[in-house]
């Protein structure tokens, strides 16, 4: 049982669900614009590449925090990012 029990030990932010699930989706967001058309490669889809990566950062920045406030705080703009996109 405390072999089960150690394979689901967050140990950093790549352990987290959320921030797998968040590089799975940078990895797609750049995939799909690349065929953006170019006069859109700093627009649209440097705003949309950019919002991605601030997803999976926020989530990193929050998990290395100490309290739950500052943890909140990051978890909640990694939130906005992932509206944003």
């Amino acid at each position: 049982m405390n072999q089960e029990l150690s394979k689901h030990t967050i140990r950093s932010f790549t352990d987290l669900k959320a921030w797998q699930e968040g590089h799975t989706l940078v990895l797609k967001i750049y995939k799909i614009t690349q065929s953006f058309p170019k006069e859109e490669q700093f627009g649209l889809t440097n705003q949309l590449r950019r919002a991605a990566v601030s997803l999976t950062s926020n989530i990193a920045e929050g998990f290395g925090r100490g309290s739950y406030k500052e943890k909140a705080q990051f978890y909640s703009i990694a939130l906005g990012s992932l509206t944003e996109v």
